[in-house]
């Protein structure tokens, strides 16, 4: 009886009235009581739901507590440097440097800074000046169209995925403070040429460049990447939120212009193939990467992937030897995931984290003379200019930025990017939402937020005593790994010889993988 309380008071309290012909007090009780009674009703007879079938009324508490918990936990629960993805410190600093707020520290870290995993990196006595504007690398210096590029740029994010609003803010602000912005899968819309540089993703669903069958189609790839905004092609092999799944956008979240942007049917949940179909082997990739060089006039053509089986990263570095074409850039993500949609599953246990896999590229690179020709970008959950030191130190020459940057944008990490249901606008397609966001206030912030970071970065490279990012190297970055045990980079991970793939014998750590991959194949020799 206990568990229905509110159902049987309420029950009780009207038919009390009723008996004592207490008219006056009839209709406020069943306009009080009326709506409990309902509800517990309801709970009662519906099967949905174990908790209100059995508790009625008081059962829905359970679930409104449930739908606000991570509001709750974020606000009430967590400490300063305890949430994830991004703790408090993060976005705080995040939105501090965004709104040109002041962004210093006061009274000292609030890090444990004798906590396994705790890092940091070496400072010089001879500290000197790095300009920011300096920060510069060329992608595709040999090609027709080469890109300076901002060391600190926008991670891919599809129109869909995110709003239009969110779209045009972030173009706007890579306009305003001179980077580019990484279009991501969802292919090019009106949206993004607001005067903002353009890396064009081509996804395994081709969006922008398909024809009526979903393959790719060079004419239309031709024209849009004739584009002055588009300053660089990525293809996208695989990405950390689900390598090997393919890109999802809910159904909620496709409206019939994304739907004529992509060449989709409208109503049904957008979801590109796992794998491409216009190579199978390492070999027909580079050629079709070269394809699309040529389609483009000569601009810069990478690809991005996370590392999932070593040996198939290492049969593509084969096939560059053999054919002789590279790309220009690799970009490295990790499989701890990032702004899209995934399953848990794939989020949580699929491919390799950045760390591994950034490491191991560059040291495949190294390995078989090939650094020296390939740029890589790393793409994490980067928001600093420590974090940009952090991943150039493990082999990467530029950033990508994807949640810093929504963050820049005014996301309060409610986690509901899937749902269509974003409360700040950020990633959502219902009008009554994006429209909070404001696009000529949020651009400033993404600049804001842009240029503070690479300020740091430089700042921070200054005090370690070098006048370029070229001069980092794997020792200069220090990691507590117990309470009295600090090692750097270079002893933590693995760090090879230029040309120590192309001589016997073969590194240990990458014999099996070098053994087992070939040129010709993806599959395991």
């Amino acid at each position: 009886m206990a568990r229905m309380i509110f159902l049987v008071v309420s029950l009780l309290v009207i038919v009390l009235n009723c008996l004592l012909a207490a008219v006056a007090h009839i209709w406020w009780t069943v306009f009080l009581f009326g709506p409990v009674i309902a509800i517990g009703l309801v709970d009662m007879f519906q099967e949905r739901q174990a908790i209100r079938r059995n508790f009625p009324v008081i059962g829905n508490f359970r679930y409104l507590l449930e739908f606000f918990r991570p509001e709750i936990n974020q606000y009430f629960v967590e400490s300063n440097t305890s949430g994830t993805p991004f703790n408090r410190l993060d976005r705080s600093l995040v939105y501090q440097r965004a709104k040109g707020d002041l962004d210093t520290l006061p009274f000292g870290t609030q890090k444990n800074v004798y906590e396994v995993g705790y890092e940091w990196v070496t400072h010089s006595i001879r500290p000197v000046h790095v300009d920011p504007a300096s920060l510069r690398v060329m992608i595709g210096a040999s090609r027709a169209k080469p890109y300076s590029a901002s060391i600190f740029n926008i991670g891919g994010m599809s129109f869909g995925s995110l709003s239009k609003n969110a779209v045009m803010a972030l173009n706007q602000g890579a306009g305003m403070g001179g980077f580019a912005q990484n279009t991501g899968e969802g292919g090019l819309t009106p949206y993004h040429r607001q005067g903002g540089d353009l890396i064009w993703q081509i996804g395994t669903g081709y969006f922008g460049c398909r024809d009526l069958s979903g393959r790719f189609s060079p004419e239309h790839f031709a024209e849009n990447s004739g584009l002055p905004e588009v300053k660089m092609i990525e293809l996208k092999i695989s990405q950390g939120a689900k390598p090997g799944h393919g890109g999802i956008l809910p159904a909620e979240k496709v409206t019939r212009e994304i739907a004529e942007i992509r060449g989709v049917e409208m109503g049904k949940s957008i979801i590109s193939p796992p794998g491409h179909s216009v190579f199978n082997t390492p070999k027909e990739l580079l050629a079709f990467i070269e394809h699309l060089r040529e389609l483009s006039g000569g601009k810069p053509v990478g690809f991005k992937i996370c590392i999932g089986k070593p040996r198939e990263f290492m049969a593509i570095a084969k096939a560059m030897l053999k054919t002789g074409i590279v790309p220009d850039f690799i970009t490295v993500d990790g499989g701890e995931g990032g702004t899209g949609a995934a399953p848990l599953e794939f989020s949580n246990y699929v491919g390799s984290p950045l760390n591994e896999g950034l490491v191991f590229v560059h040291n495949t690179l190294v390995g078989f003379g090939l650094r020296e020709k390939i740029r890589i970008i790393s793409s994490g959950k980067i928001n600093s200019g420590f974090g940009i030191i952090k991943h150039m130190v493990m082999g990467a020459e530029l950033c990508y930025s994807s949640r810093g940057m929504m963050l820049a944008l005014g996301c309060i990490q409610a986690l509901k990017c899937n749902t269509n249901h974003c409360p700040t606008g950020v990633a959502t397609q219902d009008p009554s939402l994006m429209g909070g966001l404001v696009v000529s206030q949020k651009n400033k912030r993404v600049a804001n937020f842009h240029k503070a970071t690479v300020k740091s970065f430089a700042e921070i490279l200054g005090a370690m005593g070098f006048h370029e990012p070229g001069e980092l190297r794997p020792r200069h970055l220090m990691r507590r790994i117990s309470l009295s045990e600090v090692k750097d980079y270079s002893q933590i991970y693995s760090f090879i010889e230029p040309g120590a793939l192309l001589k016997e014998p073969v590194p240990a750590a990458f014999e099996r993988a070098y053994r087992a991959s070939c040129a010709e194949t993806f599959e395991h020799v």
